[in-house]
């Protein structure tokens, strides 16, 4: 399996309902195609605590190596990617929620004066909790006494976990007091990003060039370029390759095709590159990699 999006790479997946925003997953990485779960976003805020592993999360563009017991705020709206690491298994909890249930309607006190100035803030997509600060530690047990709440689910549970929130919210406020300039020229940055994303996503196993890519965002392809590395930490070709390799994994592991013609479906003209790039980013050849999931199996 792997997270369903729409053209626009906003996962499908209900977090809850409207009439309670709120949704706790257990999950694993293994459970999706190719031991990672996709580039995606969603307005909802996301936490994540790793239960067990390793994983590398990356959301827009910083990358976090996350160990047992760590935890992880996703801001609003950002972009989202998790692998595995060393292409070993990992279990996390992830909760979902929408601010609103911190915040209670539109335009009240504690929207404009608590909740706004971080989830618009593009430069707050995310907040490791590594415990390299002393509060990082509170916010964890918070974390785990949401993820308690969620699963007894005692009377009256849902006050209880919007208590929590409004306690973990507070902690992240008070340590993150800055707020974003310019947020429209950032929002702008981001959801052409996603455009690319997204064109990437549906166009992988087709030629892309840089001149598709920059009439589909309407931007010239030098500022294109220049964007996404800003925003990435990669350059557009790498992240292209990267997205290929990527999505062939699930051919490999679920499928007896040849590699030359893997490499084909997944946007490859030539076989042999495939194999140089796949080694770069897997550390071992295509079908090396075929064998070894098959010998787990």
């Amino acid at each position: 399996m792997q997270i369903i999006t729409d053209q626009f790479q906003k996962e499908k997946k209900e977090h809850g309902n409207y009439s309670f925003p709120f949704l706790i997953s257990r999950e694993k990485l293994s459970k999706y195609e190719s031991g990672s779960f996709l580039w995606h976003w969603h307005p909802e805020i996301e936490l994540t605590l790793l239960v067990s592993g390793e994983m590398i999360y990356k959301i827009n563009n910083d990358t976090f190596h996350l160990t047992q017991e760590q935890a992880l705020f996703g801001n609003s709206s950002t972009l989202h990617a998790g692998y595995m690491y060393q292409e070993k298994d990992c279990e996390y909890i992830s909760i979902t929620f929408d601010p609103k249930l911190v915040y209670g309607y539109e335009n009240s006190l504690v929207y404009t004066k608590y909740i706004k100035p971080l989830i618009q803030s593009y430069t707050l997509p995310s907040i490791y909790f590594d415990l390299s600060q002393k509060w990082h530690a509170a916010a964890i047990d918070i974390i785990k006494d949401i993820i308690n709440i969620g699963t007894e689910k005692e009377p009256a549970y849902e006050l209880d976990i919007m208590i929590k929130l409004e306690q973990l919210w507070k902690l992240l406020v008070i340590n993150n007091a800055e707020t974003s300039e310019n947020t429209i020229l950032r929002k702008g940055s981001y959801d052409r990003l996603r455009d690319i994303i997204s064109y990437v996503e549906q166009n992988y196993s087709s030629n892309i060039t840089l001149d598709d890519i920059s009439n589909t965002i309407h931007l010239c392809k030098s500022e294109c370029s220049r964007m996404f590395k800003k925003h990435m930490n990669v350059s557009l070709f790498d992240f292209i390759a990267q997205y290929r390799i990527e999505k062939s994994l699930y051919y490999l592991t679920h499928t007896n095709l040849p590699v030359s013609e893997i490499a084909t479906l997944v946007g490859f003209n030539d076989p042999n590159y495939f194999t140089k790039v796949f080694h770069k980013q897997k550390g071992c050849s295509p079908l090396k990699y075929r064998h070894s999931t098959q010998a787990v199996e």
